[in-house]
């Protein structure tokens, strides 16, 4: 991640991709001290294009750390909720740091490149954060070396059922991966190396590019250009957020908190609401409890029955979930079994939907969530993907 601002602290950075994205018509935002673009020409345009055909997001943001050593997966696993010494070298996979209490402190991609070489994708607003947390569990004999490689290196997003046909038209046959798994660009006519992952954010057939700030700008123009003609789309933050929500996927920082950053609670929210751990997100993958890890202990069911995060689909049209509205057991008056920590309309569907941790639901079952001061809106509980 490169940065092009003048007066730091006060400004956005800037991606390498910058004057692309200008040149896309893009509107830009601050997002964790990024200057990133919301959308280029509407998030439900480009939501649409990203699950039809594909989407092209710069997701440079994103962090990069390298865990070198014979003992980084033996190590990393004892310190995360995924075992990695289940995965062999070219596969990905998905897990949380917890602290001894349990609480999520981040989540984490990551591709084991080799038997001593582990790369992670750390979140944009918890690098700094994650390295420092990381770096204090170390070995203390050196026998794992972690290096922050952010510095330098950006990260393409490409995205949608047409992936594979765009990377081979742009860098020649074998370039996709599969899902969850990894490797080098391969040899290609245009000279550009760096790592490609089948992984990414939207729950669809996609990839993550990662390149040095020497090749962004020609990488994304070869992957817009091969794209062309199969209806390929650069895709902003806006439609990043629905796609993401559409498959359930947790945000860091809105659907967990870590109570350890000391920072302020969203609004409308109880503190300390977002403070959770594994178990309760409910996320079908990430967690082998086959293994001892930092947190294991605290993360069990108790006595006391836990909130669960939770998929909602209203049944009607109206207002759309958002994060803070209360869920209620009944039309009128009942009791509030929980809040909506991320919510939108579905482009998709046509109707709203939510997620949030609830209190003694049921998948199918009836909920009304309070989407405006007036109105309660019922929706079904279901387990996402909600597409």
């Amino acid at each position: 991640m490169t940065l092009a601002s003048s007066m730091a602290g006060m400004q956005p950075t800037r991606t390498a991709l910058y004057d692309t994205h200008i040149a896309h018509g893009a509107k830009m935002v601050d997002f964790h001290g990024f200057e990133l673009p919301i959308h280029y020409t509407s998030i439900k345009d480009e939501h649409v294009a990203c699950r039809s055909n594909a989407g092209l997001f710069d997701v440079s943001h994103m962090g990069l750390f390298e865990f070198e050593g014979e003992l980084a997966r033996e190590w990393l696993s004892s310190i995360s909720t995924q075992d990695l010494r289940k995965f062999s070298p070219g596969r990905c996979g998905y897990t949380h740091f917890l602290d001894p209490d349990g609480k999520i402190i981040d989540d984490m991609i990551f591709a084991v490149a080799s038997d001593d070489v582990v790369y992670g994708v750390p979140n944009a607003s918890m690098i700094d954060v994650v390295l420092k947390w990381l770096t204090s569990l170390a070995p203390p004999d050196g026998s794992v070396k972690i290096t922050d490689r952010s510095s330098g290196n950006n990260i393409l997003a490409l995205q949608g059922p047409l992936t594979p046909d765009i990377l081979e038209s742009t860098f020649g046959s074998g370039c996709y991966p599969g899902r969850f798994a990894c490797h080098r660009i391969p040899d290609n006519q245009h000279g550009i190396v760096g790592w490609i992952q089948g992984t990414g954010y939207t729950g669809e057939i996609g990839v993550e590019i990662f390149v040095h700030d020497t090749v962004v700008v020609d990488t994304w123009s070869l992957l817009m250009e091969a794209g062309s003609e199969m209806g390929i789309a650069p895709v902003g933050l806006g439609a990043r957020d629905t796609l993401r929500l559409e498959k359930g996927y947790l945000l860091s920082g809105q659907d967990f908190l870590w109570p350890g950053l000391n920072s302020e609670h969203p609004k409308d929210l109880p503190v300390g609401f977002l403070s959770r751990n594994t178990v309760e997100t409910n996320v079908p993958y990430g967690l082998s409890m086959d293994h001892d890890f930092l947190g294991k202990d605290m993360i069990g069911r108790t006595d006391d029955e836990p909130d669960v995060w939770r998929g909602m689909i209203c049944k009607s049209r109206g207002p759309s979930p958002r994060t803070g509205h209360k869920v209620y057991s009944t039309m009128d008056g009942g009791v509030v079994l929980g809040y909506i920590t991320s919510g939108a309309p579905s482009p998709s569907l046509g109707v709203g939907i939510g997620m949030g941790y609830l209190q003694g639901t049921a998948i199918g079952q009836t909920v009304y969530i309070q989407t405006s001061p007036r109105k309660r809106t019922p929706a079904e509980i279901t387990m996402p993907p909600f597409v």
